[in-house]
C-alpha cells in the first residue's frame, strides 16, 4: 500500500498508538465509574478535545456537508460503539485470561477483513509472522485458557468484540484517500459516543462523578488512549498493510504487563516472556515485510 507519510514516520505514528491504547487498562482499572459510560464519555470528550483539529482541517481542505460526513462516519462510529460495549458484557461474563486472550486474537481476524473488503492478501512473510506471533499467544492459552460452559457466552462476546474492532480498524482503511486524519477520526469519535451514551443507562449511571481522580481517569482515557492512541492506529490503518497494525496490536499485551509490573507489582510467570518473545519475534518479521513491501513499491 502506497502512502503518503515517510516509512519511519508511520512506524513512529503506530508505536505510539499501541502503547497510549495499552495504557486503557491503567484509566479504566483505576476509575470506579462504570464502563459504559466510560466508553461513553472518553469519545465524546475526545471529540471536544480534536474539534478544532477538525475545524481547521475542514477548512483547509473542505469536506463533504455535514449530513453526508455522518454518513460516512456512521458505520465505523457504531461498530467502535459496539467494541466497547460488547467487552464490557463479555469481560464481565468471562474470565480475565480468556478475554485478554480473545482480545489479542485480531491477527486472525484482521486477514479475512481485509481480503473481503478490499481483496488485500497476506504475504508469505506476514503469514510466517501472523503464525509466529499467535504461537505465543497459544502458550498463554495453554497456561491461562479456560474453557467450560458456564463461560461459554462470555468468551463468545468477547470473540465478537475482538472482531468488531478489527472490523473497526479496517473501515478505516476504507477512507485513506482524505487529506487529513482529523476529517475522518472525529466525526466517527461523535457518533461512538453519543452512541454508547444511549446505551450507557442499560449500565448503570450515565453522568460521571464529579470525584478529581475519576474526572482525571477519564481524561487520560480521552487524551491518551483516544486522542492519540485510536487515532494513531486509524493513521496506520490509512498509510500501512492492514496485517502490520493488526500484528502490532499484540504488542499491547506485552506494554501491559510491563506497566501491570511496575505500576502494580504484578509479576508475570516465565510464559509471558516466552509468549512475549514469541510475538516480538512475529512483529520483526512483519516490520522487515512492511520494510520491504515499501522498497519495492519506490
Amino acid at each position: 500500500m502506497k502512502t503518503t507519510a515517510s516509512p519511519l514516520l508511520c512506524w513512529i505514528i503506530l508505536m505510539i498508538g499501541v502503547v497510549a491504547t495499552a495504557c486503557s487498562f491503567i484509566f479504566i482499572r483505576e476509575s470506579t465509574e462504570p464502563p459504559v459510560m466510560l466508553a461513553a464519555w472518553r469519545v465524546l470528550l475526545a471529540v471536544v478535545l480534536l474539534s478544532p483539529a477538525y475545524l481547521m482541517a475542514r477548512h483547509k481542505y473542505g469536506d463533504l456537508p455535514y449530513a453526508q460526513v455522518l454518513r460516512r462516519s456512521l458505520l465505523p462510529g457504531i461498530v467502535l460503539s459496539a467494541h466497547f460495549i460488547s467487552w464490557v458484557i463479555g469481560a464481565r461474563l468471562s474470565l480475565g485470561a480468556n478475554a485478554t486472550i480473545i482480545v489479542n486474537l485480531v491477527p486472525l481476524a484482521m486477514p479475512l477483513l481485509l481480503w473481503m473488503m478490499f481483496g488485500e492478501v497476506m504475504q508469505r512473510r506476514e503469514w510466517l509472522a501472523t503464525a509466529l506471533a499467535v504461537s505465543g499467544l497459544a502458550v498463554l492459552a495453554v497456561d491461562n485458557l479456560q474453557l467450560s460452559a458456564g463461560h461459554f457466552l462470555g468468551d463468545s462476546i468477547c470473540l465478537l468484540s475482538m472482531f468488531l474492532f478489527a472490523l473497526y480498524l479496517a473501515l478505516a482503511r476504507h477512507h485513506s484517500q482524505l487529506p487529513s486524519i482529523w476529517l475522518y477520526v472525529v466525526p466517527v469519535y461523535a457518533v461512538a459516543g453519543l452512541t454508547s451514551l444511549l446505551a450507557a443507562p442499560l449500565f448503570g449511571p450515565v453522568a460521571p462523578t464529579l470525584e478529581n481522580w475519576n474526572l482525571l481517569m477519564v481524561f487520560g482515557l480521552a487524551a491518551v488512549s483516544t486522542v492519540i492512541g485510536h487515532s494513531a492506529l486509524n493513521f496506520a490503518m490509512q498509510n500501512m498493510r492492514g496485517q502490520t497494525v493488526g500484528m502490532m496490536m499484540l504488542a499491547q499485551f506485552i506494554v501491559a504487563g510491563v506497566i501491570a509490573y511496575f505500576l502494580y507489582n504484578e509479576v508475570p510467570t516465565v510464559l509471558f516472556y516466552v509468549a512475549s518473545a514469541l510475538m516480538v519475534s512475529g512483529i520483526l518479521m512483519v516490520m522487515l515485510n512492511q520494510q520491504a513491501d515499501h522498497a519495492v513499491a519506490e
